[in-house]
């Protein structure tokens, strides 16, 4: 049994790096998630050079700098922001602190990269957007569930070479396990990681956008829930939302904390397309009750010739993170743009918002 999302590294395709060392010094500032692992693995992996590292907590910076050798570990935050060398900053802090450490990262002149969801608030978001047009520099987020995935990066070649056609709609489920054990205080403040759906609700807006082509899109309904947690009354153990975007494609996505111990992953992750021309599922991270090559990545694919299993997993790896530092040298926007980024964390926030709570 693998112990939750949070650590969870994944391996693929290792592709040549985008460029090489020391040409895109990173540094990471912000330890509160365990993501900031996997963010730093893939930008290495690329080619990214990581210089340094800050967290308050020197446990933290210990660790991180043991996964990371020849990391350098900071006497502060301004010691990381004022070397001029970095050229983006990763973070992965507390929720409601993301925005703000993203505005002082690009205010020192470097680009941001953070863990999702990228904020927390709608007054988070004017801000962030304010001073990207005052600093001319990028805001951009992990949405793992979609960047750091094979099916996923697979099933968007599909989608882009018309293999299901127009895609009309997008189910996802995105069940997490909890494992309190590994969780900070903050994980159970609404204020701090600012609900179910602003969290792990992001990756499933983002996806949505993504996969449909849309650049807009409006909350339908929502709806949170507080099942079985009785004495942790900040916490949405469950989530779910109806979307349409501006292209008529519509989503329905479910998110929880409710994945059973004798799952041997942290979390059953399905997608479903729904195209003009086929549909196709994906089985991102286990396909369950089988022995042979079940961990992995599997994408069920049905269309006018036939009904397809792929298993991708080690075949296209993940190009987001080296188009991601071009992006950064070059200032274009081929990995994600500016625009995107931010419409998936302002509708996972406006989804968070209005959403009526259960039970």
């Amino acid at each position: 049994m693998q112990g939750d999302g949070m650590n969870y590294i994944p391996e693929g395709k290792k592709d040549k790096p985008a460029v090489q060392k020391g040409e895109f010094v990173i540094a990471a500032i912000g330890l509160d998630h365990g993501h900031i692992n996997g963010m730093n693995q893939a930008l290495t992996d690329a080619g990214a050079t990581l210089k340094w590292v800050w967290d308050p907590d020197q446990k933290k910076m210990e660790a991180f700098a043991a996964r990371f050798p020849g990391v350098r570990m900071a006497r502060c935050e301004e010691e990381v922001l004022q070397d001029a060398e970095v050229a983006m900053v990763t973070g992965a802090a507390v929720p409601a602190d993301r925005c703000a450490l993203g505005i002082r990262v690009m205010k020192a002149g470097k680009d941001y990269f953070t863990d999702k969801g990228p904020l927390t608030t709608l007054e988070q978001l004017a801000e962030a957007k304010k001073a990207v047009r005052e600093t001319g520099r990028k805001y951009m987020c992990y949405y793992s569930e979609r960047l750091h995935s094979e099916a996923s990066v697979y099933a968007g070649y599909l989608v882009r070479d018309g293999a299901i056609g127009r895609v009309i709609q997008v189910i996802g489920m995105g069940p997490h396990r909890e494992n309190p054990p590994s969780r900070a205080p903050w994980f159970y403040q609404k204020e701090r990681y600012g609900g179910i759906l602003c969290d792990i609700g992001s990756h499933q807006v983002e996806q949505f956008l993504f996969y449909t082509g849309a650049k807009d899109a409006k909350v339908v309904s929502s709806q949170i829930a507080n099942y079985a947690h009785p004495d942790q009354p900040g916490l949405d153990d469950f989530g779910e939302a109806t979307l349409v975007a501006d292209n008529g494609a519509s989503d329905y996505f479910r998110v929880d904390w409710f994945t059973p111990d004798g799952l041997r992953n942290w979390g059953d992750g399905r997608l479903f397309l729904l195209g003009t021309e086929g549909y196709m599922e994906l089985r991102k991270h286990i396909d369950i009750a089988r022995e042979k090559d079940a961990l992995g990545d599997h994408i069920f694919l049905v269309d006018g010739k036939g009904e397809k299993h792929l298993n991708v997993t080690g075949k296209v790896g993940f190009p987001f993170f080296g188009e991601l530092i071009l992006d950064c040298l070059n200032r274009t926007e081929n990995a994600m743009t500016q625009e995107h980024c931010f419409k998936a964390a302002e509708l996972a926030v406006a989804a968070q918002t209005q959403a009526i709570r259960l039970a």
